[in-house]
């Protein structure tokens, strides 16, 4: 299964002062995604193929293993969007991290499906 999450989408939920250290909340996001590669997530069994889409001031951190990054060059929202639409025919399906309404119609129109943040172990 290929899971991918919006990475602006699950920081913002949590009102943790994110706003002053973008990247510094998508890398402690990142950290605590690494475990889930193996263990799974409420429902999903791993192994799971991870990918972390960053924008903005967020770009720049890298990737650590179980969890791939995927530097956006402008909306996330289009990069995970792009992303669901390639990966859509993959084994165990393709599941996306994200609260974000109009990005949850465009990955559920190419047959992902959605969880929001607090499916998550963060923070």
């Amino acid at each position: 299964m290929l899971l991918i999450v919006d990475a602006a989408n699950v920081v913002g939920s949590v009102p943790d002062g994110w706003w002053r250290d973008r990247a510094g909340a998508a890398r402690r996001l990142r950290d605590a995604l690494a475990p889930l590669a193996t263990a799974g997530f409420a429902g999903h069994e791993g192994p799971l193929d991870i990918v972390l889409v960053v924008e903005g001031k967020a770009r720049g951190i890298s990737s650590i293993p179980g969890v791939r990054i995927e530097q956006s060059p402008g909306s996330g929202d289009d990069t995970i969007a792009a992303l669901a639409a390639e990966e859509r025919d993959r084994d165990g399906g393709v599941v996306v991290v994200t609260a974000d309404r109009g990005l949850r119609q465009r990955v559920e129109a190419v047959g992902a499906t959605v969880v929001g943040p607090r499916s998550l172990p963060y923070p």
